[in-house]
């Protein structure tokens, strides 16, 4: 039992014991400070349990107003000797010490009114920490701290004291782009959020008398070295994530499926790692079998809430980040294995390949992997001929219906993941490229009908009739009027003619690996398939404009990012040239496609014919903007 006037710790304040009542113990605590108008400290009184307090020393104290008022200007002095005197023996140089026995190291001949100062001192030193595991036991006990422990709390401390003149020395040498790592570094998270998009303000970019804006941003943090001229901010502006999704899907359940006879081929560029689509011709039916992931997501589930937040697998040139894990590929891709399951569209054709019958089926398929250039090499071989000579045949039905072809310039881009190193080459256009192109395009038409004459609520995707020109020009020029003549495309729960392709009711199903829009689609047909409760309409409606918004995001940044990297190249091959084509002409300006990267630039006050070709080279590259200056050679 403690006596009366005893100095006590109390939710680690002071407080003094006044009385006592049965086995509870009165005291005395400060309820208000005193304060700079002339109030005076408040005291109030409370009944507590002997469990609740620790006490500061065991002699008498004269009173709380003196416990608090008590103040010794040496102690920061007297605790660091007391530090090096301990530190000075190994015994005692890393062992807790008791709060009374380094009080009396401290100040031997301290009363009891100074034992709260020489506590709430030593809290705040940087030599000691309060054991906060002891105190919980009502032991109060303090812990030396490590060199290396004591310096960073006095730097802390140094800069909290001189926050003022230390910002300022930091924006004098961010305006002179000359900063000292690692200290200033903290300083510059702020402006990297602004740059990524992460917020609007940044107080050091006004300080700095820059304005706030991502570009500017960007360009003082590759001006200052905090970024590589080879960062790609675009992902992280548009909300995406680097990394591919997480949620890993199950092996495939078990169910019954129908073995498809022979082979389909997986045909797709060489650089290609998610085969989902794989094609065969068994002399009657087309089939077209796709990658079966909707066998193991279900609507609604975890992995399909993940999947429609990023909307479509993000392709950059420095790698993809996928719409689902890695890890379903091994079991969900086609031709990946010896066999593999699939959802299989089974086309009946007319002669002029419009569709007659649409079958869906769940089976296994024996898939062989193809490039473009292996498929187009064997496009007269017994297998691929027949797929070759139904692609020509659906391509003449919808021009028929007025669908429209354009032909661009594309590139491919690949960065070197460690020496960042960009190639940017040409996209070789197969003729296995138009053929598959034809083979999606008749799944997807086949899933359309089957779903409506189904009633099945279903992505439908739609676009209107473009109004073209009463004259267009030839080559590129033409392609270019073209394809600023098309309306955006929709995605909705309505069937509507899809102008640009010239087809009356369509859908996409090929790619549910890397769309979302593709993957609801089978979860419908899978639950139409196996009885279960289809989506309704209001929801289908609501999960595909979800996964469209973020696809759209996913679009831009890959658009951005693409841009980004031909200009990385482009600084890296300082004496590139390379061929342009004049395709439009504004006032005295003209706009041209530089097809061996894919980029559009505008010569001003040059005056060239349609379709005129000139060497060009670059300047003043500014990745920032993503703008670049091309002149004539």
């Amino acid at each position: 039992m403690y006596n009366k006037n005893i100095l006590v710790l109390y939710k680690k304040q002071p407080a003094l014991i006044k009385d006592f009542d049965g086995d509870k113990i009165v005291i005395t605590f400060q309820a208000g400070a005193a304060s700079p108008n002339g109030k005076k400290n408040r005291y109030a009184e409370q009944k507590v349990r002997e469990k609740d307090i620790i006490p500061l020393s065991e002699k008498s104290c004269t009173s709380l107003e003196d416990a608090l008022s008590y103040e010794d200007s040496s102690i920061s002095t007297l605790i660091q000797e007391a530090y090096e005197l301990l530190e000075s023996d190994e015994a005692t140089a890393k062992a807790p010490v008791s709060f009374s026995e380094l009080s009396d190291i401290i100040k031997a001949d301290a009363g009891a009114q100074a034992q709260w100062f020489i506590f709430n001192a030593l809290t705040k030193s940087p030599e000691f920490s309060l054991d906060e595991a002891a105190l919980k036991n009502n032991e109060l006990t303090f812990i030396p701290r490590t060199e290396d422990e004591i310096n960073v709390i006095k730097q802390k401390n140094y800069e909290k004291e001189h926050e003022e003149e230390i910002r300022a020395a930091f924006i004098e040498r961010l305006k002179q782009r000359k900063l000292e790592f690692p200290g200033d570094a903290k300083y510059m998270v702020e402006v990297e959020n602004v740059a990524l998009c992460k917020t609007e303000k940044s107080k050091v970019l006004v300080e700095a008398g820059i304005t706030q804006t991502p570009e500017k941003a960007h360009k003082l943090l590759l001006e200052t070295g905090i970024w590589e001229i080879t960062k790609n901010p675009y992902p992280t502006r548009y909300g995406l994530s680097m990394t591919s999704a997480q949620q890993g899907l199950g092996t495939p359940p078990e169910e019954e499926r129908l073995e498809i006879p022979g082979t389909a081929y997986a045909i797709d560029n060489e650089w290609s790692a998610d085969p989902d689509d794989a094609v065969n011709f068994d002399g009657k039916y087309l089939w077209v079998h796709i990658a079966d992931p909707a066998s193991f997501v279900e609507p609604d589930s975890v992995v399909d809430k993940a999947a429609r937040n990023r909307g479509t697998t993000l392709y950059l040139p420095d790698g993809a980040v996928r719409m689902l894990a890695e890890t379903a590929l091994e079991d969900y891709a086609l031709g990946l294995k010896e066999k593999s399951r699939a959802l299989s569209f089974r086309l009946l054709l007319n002669e002029d390949c419009s569709i007659q019958e649409c079958t869906i089926l769940k089976t296994i398929v024996n898939v062989k992997r193809l490039t473009y250039k292996a498929a187009t090499e064997q496009k007269d071989s017994p297998e691929l001929k027949p797929l070759f000579d139904i692609a020509k045949r659906n391509v003449e039905r919808r021009k028929k219906s007025g669908a429209t072809n354009i032909d661009m310039p594309e590139v491919h881009i690949n960065v070197d993941p460690e020496t960042k190193k960009v190639s940017v080459s040409p996209l070789v256009r197969y003729e296995a490229d138009a053929m598959i192109c034809e083979m999606m395009l008749l799944a997807g038409e086949g899933a359309a009908h089957f779903a409506y004459n189904n009633r099945i609520p279903f992505p439908f995707v739609s676009q209107e009739a473009p109004e073209f020109p009463a004259k267009l020009a030839d080559g590129l020029a033409g392609q270019f009027q073209l394809l600023k003549c098309m309306r955006k495309r929709s995605v909705g729960i309505t069937p509507a003619m899809h102008s640009g392709l010239g087809i009356a009711i369509y859908s996409q199903v090929t790619s549910p690996l890397r769309r979302y829009s593709d993957l609801i689609a089978h979860e419908q047909l899978r639950a139409y398939l196996d009885g279960r409760k289809l989506i309704d309409k209001d929801t289908m409606l609501e999960r595909i404009s979800q996964g469209d918004a973020a696809s759209v995001a996913a679009r831009k940044a890959s658009r951005y990012s693409d841009t980004h990297w031909k200009l990385i190249y482009l600084l890296q091959n300082p004496e590139w040239q390379g061929e342009a084509v004049c395709i439009e002409n504004k006032g005295n300006d003209s706009i041209m496609m530089i097809p061996s990267l894919a980029m559009q630039t505008m010569l001003k006050g040059t005056q060239l014919a349609l379709n005129q070709k000139v060497t060009v080279k670059a300047s003043n590259i500014d990745i920032t903007t993503q703008e670049a200056d091309f002149s004539i050679c």
